[in-house]
This record gives structure tokens, C-alpha cells and sequence, in this order.
């Protein structure tokens, strides 16, 4: 009962009714029925996260055999989340919950193999636990519809094009015409639809069809990009095939979060057609990816620590924007299922993960945390590593900013005015967003370098060989300088005003 609630209610009342049967069955022994409640009181479902029942339960649960306990409490010791940090019991936990069947074990195991944590890197390994988790997903879209087609609401259409008539009277296919040359959006995909697989009357004509969905196209319709893509999928006299075509249209689709679009880059990369066979990816279409729905609402209504139990989870099986958003959570510092001084090495552990899979803000982070000395020692020349990676690779303009400021002071890295001067131009170039900081930082630089001088200049200081004003005006003087300049550029404004 409590399952069918489950299923067929929209309700949160209906649904924590359900829970209530849960509870019931639970204490009567039912595995199935405990095995909702632990999640429940792991993921906070109904304000009802309690880790320290949930471990309870779940560690009953594993003692029966039960492969989502395994998981679970393969997850808890990983993060040493309520349980001790220790990554060698949670590869035992994660190898018994995968022996039994659980495809987030086996997912989690994929991501570990490939990615080489707390194991050898082993592609082949990795390769074989993701193909299971493929297979199953595989298997679950192919017993579902076939390709969506496009949904036009008929109130929002002066006539029906897809009425019952079998045949499309001429006049009205003409009125059609007119007003897809007019743009008219939704009639050319429909007309395209039409000509693609010759309806109403219609003779097929590829040439006409993709006419029509390179138009809208061009307007920004996601349908008629999903639609090229298919067209250059299957190919045809008018779009031969051409796989790295197919794979543009279908990633503009889905970029739009098209369903069609989505659909064909799932094909592309199942049946690797122009780009690697990625089981990764398939695998990142199951249906526990739903928790990355209910971890943003729960962050969005506060519950911080329910959000952050989902997110980890996820970034646990590699989604890397999943370790992102749970690093960003650590940070804040507003969980309370974890200790103030576990949080910023488990925050740099995720954020690099995150930046193994190619998140450039993540990269940057990392740089942050050494150069500051969050959660590890502080290392201005792994901070200088991280921030060239992202201001080479991924032109980050923060990274630029940061670099330039490390080599105007030396830091980690030789000193090199020239050098810093260049990579603060490069960040303003890079965006807009960094104008004003690059504007304040090069002329605190060039005001600098102009006391310098003056004072180098002087004979009665020449003696003093290379004073350094770090002794004079203290480690921060730097910021001194700032402070200095945008009290002259205020006063200068305001005098310039009266």
C-alpha cells in the first residue's frame, strides 16, 4: 500500500502517509519496508533525516544481505558522513552492494577504476562496471516510448495541421508555406516533419524538409535542431551521413534540453558513431539522476544537510556537477552533518574530482585552497600549477588575475613585473566582469613601480642598495597602496563634481 501511495500521489501530504505504512511494516520486519525508511531518514525526505537511525537500519539491513544497505553505508564511510572516514571499508561495502546487484555500487566502482580512487586505475575494470549499469539503462529506454515528436498545443494554432484529414487540402498546404516564409517557427518544423516522412498527401522530400529545419533552426528551435541531427544520423540524398553533423544538432538540442536532441546524443554515444562509446554517460541517464531535482529543492528551502546527503551521493557515483555542488555546500560551512574541520578537505577532495572533469571554476578552487591554506598546507607553487592549468586550458580570467598577482609579488614563482602586467590585461580582456579589479590592481602596480623609481633615482638612497617596503610598511602594504588610490580617485571625483 505504502509503495502504491508512493507511486500514484502528487501530494507531500499523500506521500508522507506512505511513510507512515513504511514505519509500520518496518517494525514489523518487512527488509523492503526498512529499506525506504533508511533512505528516508538518510536523505531527510519529510524533514525526517536522522544519519544516526538511518546507519542503525541500514547496518541491520547489510547483516540480511541487503546490496542498497551495502551501498549506503559504502557511501556514509566514504564521506564519513555519521561514520569514520575510511575509503578501504567503503570498497568493501561497494563490492558486495555491486556482487548483489546494486547498479549505484557498480556505477560508484566504474567511476573509482576510471579515475584511479582508492584503486589502481584499471580501464578495462572500469569499463566492465559500466557496461552493466549501460546495459540496464539501455534495456529501460528500449521498453519505453520510441522518439518524441514535437507537442504544438492546438489553442496556440489558428488551424490543426495534424487534424485527421488524411490528405492536406492544397490551398491550406500554400497558406502553410506563406507563412513558414513569413517565420513562422512551429509551421516550418511541422511542415518539415510532414516532408520528412511524406504525409497529408504529401510526397517525402528530404530537400524540402531539411529546408524547412535549417530555417527554424536558425531561429533557435530546439525540435528542428534535434530533427536535422536525426536527418544526419540516418542520412539521405539531401543530408548524407555524417555522424560529427548529427552530433552538432543533437548537442544544440539538447543544450535547450530538448528531449529528441537528448535522445540521439544517448544514441551516439551508445553505439560510439563518431565519438567514443561512452558508458559513462548512459549511465548518467538513470533514474537516480532524479536526486539532483530534489537536493536543489531541498537546498533552496534550507535544508542544507538533506541537499548536501543527496549531492554526495551522486558525486560519489562521478557526476561532476554533483562534486561540485557539494564542495560549494562544504564550504559554506552550513551543514551540520559533518565537522567544521572535515569540511575543507573534503571540499578540496571534490573539488578536484570536479577538476579531473574538466570544470575550470573547480580548478581555480583548488589553486585558492593552496594558496590559502584551506583544508591542506599552504603551497603558493601548487597554487601557481592549478591556476596556469586554468588560465591555459580553459582561459580563465580569474585564473589570469591570480597568476598575475603571483608573479607581481613572487609568489611561488620567480618575480616578473612584465609578465603580471601582461596577465592583467589578458583577464580584462577575458571579461568584462574583471575591468574593474584589473583597473584598481594595475594601478597599484605602475604607482608602485613609480615610488620605486623616484626613490632608486635619489643618490642619498643608493646606498640602501634594494629597501624593501615590506619592512617599512609591513607585509600588507600592497593593500595600503590600494586603499590610497581609490581615496585619490574619490576625492578627484568629487572635486571634479562640486
Amino acid at each position: 500500500m505504502g509503495i502504491k501511495i508512493l507511486q500514484q500521489s502528487k501530494s507531500r501530504k499523500q506521500k508522507a502517509e506512505a511513510y507512515k505504512l513504511f514505519a509500520k511494516a518496518s517494525d514489523m520486519g518487512n527488509l523492503k519496508a526498512m529499506e525506504k525508511m533508511a533512505d528516508a531518514l538518510l536523505f531527510g525526505n519529510f524533514g525526517m533525516q536522522n544519519i544516526t537511525a538511518a546507519i542503525q537500519l541500514y547496518e541491520s539491513l547489510a547483516k540480511e544481505g541487503s546490496y542498497k544497505a551495502q551501498n549506503a553505508l559504502g557511501f556514509l564511510s566514504s564521506c564519513g558522513i555519521g561514520m569514520e572516514y575510511n575509503q578501504a571499508k567503503a570498497l568493501i561495502y561497494y563490492t558486495f552492494g555491486s556482487a548483489g546487484g546494486s547498479m549505484i555500487s557498480q556505477m560508484i566502482l566504474g567511476y573509482r577504476y576510471l579515475s584511479g580512487i582508492s584503486v589502481l586505475q584499471n580501464c578495462e575494470v572500469a569499463l566492465s562496471h559500466y557496461k552493466k549499469v549501460a546495459d540496464y539503462i539501455a534495456d529501460k529506454l528500449e521498453k519505453s516510448e520510441s522518439v518524441p515528436v514535437e507537442k504544438v498545443r492546438l489553442t496556440e494554432r489558428p488551424e490543426n495541421l495534424s487534424s485527421n484529414n488524411e490528405i492536406l487540402d492544397w490551398d491550406i498546404y500554400q497558406y502553410y508555406k506563406f507563412l513558414a516564409e513569413r517565420g513562422d517557427v512551429q509551421i516550418q518544423v511541422s511542415l518539415g516533419q510532414l516532408h520528412l516522412i511524406g504525409r497529408k498527401g504529401l510526397d517525402q522530400d528530404y530537400y524540402k524538409a531539411l529546408y524547412y529545419f535549417l530555417k527554424a533552426a536558425k531561429a533557435g528551435s530546439a525540435n528542428a535542431m534535434a530533427f536535422t541531427g536525426k536527418m544526419y544520423l540516418e542520412g539521405n540524398v539531401a543530408a548524407p551521413q555524417n555522424n560529427a553533423t548529427a552530433f552538432k544538432y543533437f548537442s544544440m538540442a539538447a543544450n535547450k534540453g530538448n528531449a529528441i536532441g537528448l535522445h540521439g546524443l544517448g544514441l551516439l554515444y551508445f553505439y560510439g558513431k563518431g565519438v567514443p562509446v561512452l558508458y559513462k554517460g548512459v549511465c548518467e541517464l538513470g533514474h537516480w539522476a532524479e536526486k539532483f531535482l530534489t537536493a536543489y529543492f531541498a537546498y533552496k528551502n534550507g535544508d542544507i544537510d538533506s541537499s548536501l546527503v543527496q549531492y554526495a551521493l551522486l558525486a560519489e557515483m562521478g557526476y561532476e556537477v554533483a562534486q561540485s555542488n557539494s564542495a560549494f555546500i562544504l564550504e559554506s560551512k552550513k551543514a551540520k552533518i559533518l565537522e567544521k574541520e572535515k569540511m575543507y578537505p573534503m571540499a578540496l577532495l571534490l573539488w578536484n574530482r570536479a577538476a579531473i572533469q574538466g570544470n575550470a571554476f573547480a580548478r581555480v578552487k583548488i589553486g585558492d585552497y593552496h594558496y590559502y591554506g584551506y583544508g591542506t598546507k599552504k603551497d603558493y607553487q601548487t597554487a601557481v600549477t592549478h591556476y596556469s592549468i586554468a588560465a591555459n586550458k580553459y582561459h580563465s580570467a580569474q585564473a589570469m588575475f591570480n597568476l598575475a598577482y603571483m608573479y607581481e609579488h613572487g609568489l611561488g614563482i620567480a618575480k616578473d613585473v612584465r609578465l603580471a602586467r601582461r596577465l592583467y590585461y589578458m583577464a580584462a580582456q577575458t571579461s568584462p566582469d574583471a575591468h574593474i579589479p584589473v583597473f584598481f590592481a594595475l594601478m597599484k602596480l605602475e604607482t608602485v613601480h613609480l615610488f620605486r623609481d623616484i626613490l632608486f633615482s635619489n643618490q642619498f638612497t643608493m646606498r640602501w642598495k634594494w629597501m624593501k617596503l615590506d619592512n617599512t610598511l609591513g607585509p600588507h602594504w600592497d593593500l595600503f597602496v590600494i586603499g590610497l588610490i581609490v581615496a585619490m580617485l574619490i576625492f578627484l571625483l568629487r572635486n571634479r563634481y562640486l
